[in-house]
């Protein structure tokens, strides 16, 4: 199961037609996303004040599973430890989205892989390369 980023769903709606057939081929069925990605493509829709993109954000609410980050709170809390012991910090809103996708073994789909890949263990694709 794949916990799609806002990022990639910034650049399906923006047409990148690859990005959809991609979805298409592994089944939106299969497709998730954090309650974090969602509320981030909120706030740019708001920011830009493009009223428009409402109706494509609910459309990705209804097909696709929105998973909370109640269960990856704990998860959330080690990392965020781990990384700062190590120097590194990861921005908050990233940090709660991989912590859902370990938590809820999916494999993360992202563009942003020089942030997520400083998380171990965390499955990390590409579909925009």
């Amino acid at each position: 199961m794949y916990l799609i980023d806002s990022d990639v769903l910034i650049a399906m709606g923006r047409g990148n037609t690859c990005l959809q057939e991609k979805m298409n081929s592994v089944g939106l069925t299969e497709c998730a996303l954090s309650e974090i990605s969602l509320a981030e493509l909120y706030v740019g829709a708001y920011k830009v004040g493009n009223r428009k993109l409402e109706p494509l954000l609910e459309f990705f609410e209804g097909v696709l599973k929105i998973v909370p980050i109640t269960q990856a709170i704990k998860t959330f809390a080690k990392l965020r430890v781990q990384l700062e012991s190590a120097g590194s910090r990861l921005e908050t809103m990233d940090l709660f989205i991989a912590a859902t996708a370990l938590e809820g073994d999916y494999t993360l789909v992202s563009h942003n892989k020089r942030h997520y890949s400083r998380i171990p263990g965390l499955k990390l694709e590409d579909w925009i390369e």
